[in-house]
Parts: structure tokens; sequence; C-alpha cells
């Protein structure tokens, strides 16, 4: 069984992190792997996927329902091995991803009423106190961050078809479950849940618009923002299974919509150019919810358990597909969603927000962009 070491670039001032882990998806080889800054020359823009609710061992394990992603994409990125979810259920790790933001109690119900945020104080690192779903304008997202930095990016939301589409605050959210020909789910679109986005239309239906207005900007450079962050419906995103509309959902019908949509993607002047496709899932669900977690995430300020029975949202698993890494690699370094987070802002030379600046967590570096090493 062969051994795979991972060696890096130092650059000054930044210090290297070095661990070793065992990992299930390397065949039960011991990995020796040193995390280290990520390059300077990288991903000029940047593609998310998020999937839903499966386990690492489900998704990359040998008897995969998804073999396009887990053996086809998987020959061609490197595996992060040790990512996790920050919680459950669902939306809390959407917001994570773009604000840094720990769960609270109604983001770990998934918002079943699109209810204002209540906010009774601040904490660091830059963690709103209260409860509730609709956070104040004045809480900051990635999206504010690139738009003030004259960066550019969109939320691609399948099935949302009006763009910015929500509930009306205070409202039932009727986008829990999937309907006949309308599988679009608000928890999984975290722009929605802040008030400096959906306060300003002009701007969030600009930004914030359905999944078929990809293909049209991805034809250039110039049109395709520097972040795209993408979320197939219910049922393709591998949530519901069976589906309303008949389709078997769960990976099955994720992989399917990969195989589709993927290729668009990677073939795109803007990827080729300098891209990132980051392909993950919000959480690891099944019959024993794993509530397991990395990278010191400990008790949040609005709920003790993250993952209500524990600290994370369990080991799920990530792929990168970049021209700046290497096809059939893989890092042990833990991640999560406020890494996914800090690695963006890092490209985009941004300040890091809430959970995102972390003491000691892990930020892609040359164990990820590993094309050059």
């Amino acid at each position: 069984m062969k051994h795979r070491l991972l060696r890096g670039r130092r650059r000054p001032m930044v210090l290297a992190a070095a661990f070793t882990a065992f990992v299930a998806g390397g065949g039960g080889t011991l990995l020796a792997l040193q995390a280290e800054a990520a390059p300077a020359a990288g991903p000029g823009h940047v593609f998310v996927i998020n999937l839903e609710n499966k386990g690492y061992d489900e998704t990359w394990g040998p008897d995969s329902a998804a073999p396009y992603l887990s053996r086809t994409l998987r020959a061609k990125g490197v595996l992060l091995t040790q990512y996790y979810g920050i919680g459950h259920n669902s939306l809390d790790n959407y917001i994570a991803q773009i604000s840094g933001q720990a769960p609270n109690t109604d983001t770990q119900s998934d918002c079943q009423t699109f209810a204002p945020f209540v906010r009774t104080g601040t904490v660091d690192p830059g963690q709103a106190v209260g409860q509730g779903c609709v956070y104040p304008s004045d809480v900051e997202t990635l999206a504010d961050q690139m738009d003030a930095s004259g960066h550019t990016w969109k939320g691609y939301m399948e099935d949302m078809g009006t763009p910015c589409r929500h509930p009306a605050v205070g409202a039932v959210d009727d986008t829990q479950k999937a309907k006949a020909g309308d599988e679009y789910a608000t928890r999984h679109n975290p722009f929605m849940y802040f008030h400096s986005i959906i306060d300003r239309q002009d701007r969030c239906t600009g930004h914030v618009v359905d999944l078929s207005a990809l293909t049209t900007d991805l034809k250039s450079t110039t049109t395709t923002p520097e972040l795209s962050y993408i979320t197939p419906n219910l049922c393709d995103d591998g949530h519901d299974s069976p589906c309303v509309d008949g389709r078997p959902g769960g990976l099955v019908s994720a992989d399917a919509w990969l195989r589709t949509w993927v290729p668009v993607i990677t073939s795109s002047p803007a990827f080729k150019k300098d891209g990132m496709l980051v392909i993950t899932f919000d959480e690891s669900d099944g019959p024993q919810q794993d509530a397991s977690a990395c990278c010191a995430e400990g008790p949040a300020p609005n709920t003790p358990l993250p993952g209500i029975t524990g600290l994370g949202g369990g080991r799920t698993g990530a792929l990168v597909l970049s021209p700046f890494t290497k096809g059939g690699t893989w890092s042990t370094t833990p991640y999560n969603h406020y890494s996914l987070l800090a690695s963006i802002e890092d490209r985009f030379a941004l300040p890091y927000l809430g959970y995102a600046g972390q003491k000691g967590l892990g930020r892609f570096g040359t164990d990820v962009f590993n094309a050059g090493v």
C-alpha cells in the first residue's frame, strides 16, 4: 500500500501545521501531511456546490451510490478526508459558510418560521448573541465583503425562479417541503438570512438568481463572478429520497446532477484560467446522526451543542477541483465550513468573519493547492 507525503513551500511569518491521521478513504494507509500557507498565485474564481446530509463513508466509500463523484471526479481533484460540518440541521451550516456565525436554536431547527434574529449582545469572535433567523443588517457576510472590496459574486439556486425569493419576515416558510415543479428550499440559500442582502432589493435580485443563469454567466471570464455559490434543489442535492417528482433522490440523483453541471463549470474559461470548485455536504446525517467536530469547535454562544447531540455536524469530506490541484490526491488536514469561509477570504485578501478567524483553524494551503508541490 502506497504512502503519500505532501510537502509545500513555506511563506515568511506563517507557521506550518503538521500532523498525521488515519484515513478510511486511503485503504487503511497511515498518511503524513504538512499543511502550509496557500501560494500567492492561486484561484481567482471560486465555485462552491453544497450537497445534503451524507456522511463520509456513504459518499466516498467503495459502495458509494455516487460513482461519478466518488471515482470519476475524485480522480481529478484533492479529497479533503477530514472535512466536517459545523452543526445540525442544515441551515446553520450554510449560514456559517458565508458569515462565520455559529448556530442558534432557531437555525438548528431550519427556521420553520422566517423570524428576525433578536440580538442581545455581541461576543468574540464576531458572534451576534441571540436567537432567530434573519440577522440584522450590521452582521457582515462574505457577500458584503466581496462587494465592499470590488469583487464579484452570485448565488445560483435551482428552482428559485424569481431572484431573491424568500418568505416574508415573520411568516411560516412554505419551502420546507418540496412541491412538484418547485423543489427550492430557502434554508439552503444562506444569503436570504441577512438583512444586509434582502433589504436591498436591486442588489439581491442581481446577485441571488436561479441556477439557469449560470450557463450564460460562464460563457466568458468577464461575466463569471469571482465567487459562485451553487445550490441544487431538494432532489438534486441528495436531500429527498425518493423525490416528489418520482426520481430516486439521495446520492443517485445528486450524482446525476453533478454529471450534468460539473463539466459546464470545469469547461468554462474562468475555471480553466484560475478556478477552484469545492464540492461538499452541509452535514453528516443518517439513522445515527454524526455530531462529531474538528478544528477545536466548542460550545457556541447561542447553543451549547452546535450539533444538537454533539459539538459539530459530522464528517462529510469535500472534494476540490482546480488547475492548482493534482488529481487523485488527498489531504488529512482537519477542515470545516468555517475553514472554507476563511480559505475563500484568503483568496480575496479579506478579513476573517466570525469563527473563520478562530485561532488555529485550518485554511487551504499547499496540501490543497498541490499542483506545484
